[in-house]
């Protein structure tokens, strides 16, 4: 086994306008000790079957190996928790840099904010705009996804409900009509990996069934339908709730509307954003109550600011004020996605949402690299796996962060 109890001893980017950076330590990149295996020894390792205290993992190159050779190297990392590495299905960017409206630079830039916040698989998440445009951006981020670099494309918007907007562009939007989609799902050349609609506007439920087909995940989202319209949807293939409560009608007792239906059906999994703003700990609750923890995936909705600072940014054609870490359009004051980065979600989830480890660490990895297709690969601590990681202290501070058997954050062990 790749992870061990030990035994006791003999006994027991884009644009931006004034924003300021956050301090932060500049990560290394250092190479494992002697170019072989070696073991990381002595933490408490979050497992699918649990927590193992005082367990290992071994590194062979880029993968997590069943087996030591004899007197291989080993690294103390006692008082420490090992997870594995975050997986984030929906992110607009992060570092200063937009992956809606950046160049393939900036879009490197934000990717790489975001893994030294443990965040080591990323799909790539658009904002609506001109089709035109969509179709150059798809070309873009599609290359991106062929070099390993991001998992995958997200499409939120343009086909998504006037009434429930968010942050944007209503001049923009447009009904779902399948051609349209088709259009999108051909520019990402393959890397579609899912389109948010609102599902009750005419061409959704075919739309749902073409992105169906064409092996996309159909996600619910900025929409106004009602728990009926919710229910078809989800009937014919919609499996995700985009960000569950935020741009949709409120959760009702004579009209239930699409919450009680997504989370109801086993079929879905529903996003939440725990950054403290976008949901109330009980709305969070709730939702890992009645979905429980395996139908629940923790994203980031982040934009630009992400891991950077407060200042005046560009989510596609809108003006962002982010002040204290919340990001609100300039015009309405409508939030604008989030500063978020997956290991403060975590944080919040244990500390402040008292969620088991285990939940939390199924809905920031195991969840959503199940929804991607993707858990033979990432996912999860075990043998023949892409050695991706997170090191976090006694009290859930990040100290580390592996990709690919590479420290991206260097925990200066040993």
């Amino acid at each position: 086994m790749p992870i061990q109890q030990e035994l006791p001893d003999s006994g027991p980017g884009s644009m931006r306008k004034g924003a300021r950076g956050t301090a932060r330590a500049t990560p290394t990149h250092p190479q494992p000790p002697l170019n072989r295996p070696y073991i990381l020894e002595g933490a408490n390792v979050v497992l699918p079957t649990g927590t193992v205290k005082n367990g290992r993992v071994i590194i062979d190159g880029t993968r997590i190996a069943a087996n030591a050779p004899e007197n291989a190297p080993t690294i103390a990392v006692d008082n420490h928790w090992l997870l594995p590495g975050f997986v984030d299905i929906h992110n607009h960017g992060g570092g200063g840099a937009s992956f809606t409206s950046g160049t393939v630079e900036d879009v490197l830039k934000g990717i790489h904010t975001h893994r030294t916040h443990g965040t080591t698989t990323l799909v790539a998440s658009t904002v609506t705009g001109d089709m035109d445009g969509l179709v150059q951006r798809a070309g873009l981020l599609s290359e991106l996804a062929e070099q390993g670099d991001v998992a995958g494309i997200h499409f939120e918007g343009p086909f998504i409900s006037p009434c429930r907007k968010g942050a944007h562009s209503e001049a923009l939007l447009r009904d779902p009509d399948p051609a349209d989609v088709r259009k999108l799902i051909d520019a990402a050349r393959g890397r579609a990996a899912m389109v948010t609609l609102a599902t009750e506007l005419p061409g959704g439920l075919d739309s749902v069934r073409l992105l169906t087909e064409h092996g996309v995940i159909a996600a619910i989202g900025h929409t106004d339908a009602t728990y009926e319209q919710t229910v078809q949807a989800i009937d014919a293939g919609a499996t995700v709730a985009t960000h569950l409560f935020n741009a949709m009608p409120q959760l009702g007792h004579r009209e239930p509307g699409p919450i009680a239906a997504l989370l109801q059906d086993d079929r879905v999994t529903v996003e939440l954003i725990n950054d403290g703003t976008h949901l109330h700990p009980a709305s969070l609750q709730l939702a890992f109550r009645h979905a429980g923890a395996h139908r629940v995936a923790f994203i980031t909705d982040a934009m630009d600011a992400a891991g950077f600072g407060d200042g005046r940014y560009w989510l596609g054609p809108l003006e962002v004020e982010v002040a204290d870490g919340v990001a609100r359009l300039v015009e309405s004051g409508t939030i604008a996605g989030s500063t978020l980065t997956l290991d403060r979600a975590f944080k919040r989830a244990v500390t402040v949402d008292h969620l088991p480890v285990e939940d939390a660490v199924a809905a920031l990895s195991a969840n959503p690299a199940k929804l991607l297709g993707m858990y033979d690969r990432v996912g999860s601590l075990e043998p023949g796996k892409d050695a991706d990681l997170v090191l976090l202290d006694a009290d859930f501070a990040l100290k580390g962060v592996m990709r690919k058997g590479e420290w991206l954050v260097d925990p200066q062990l040993g």
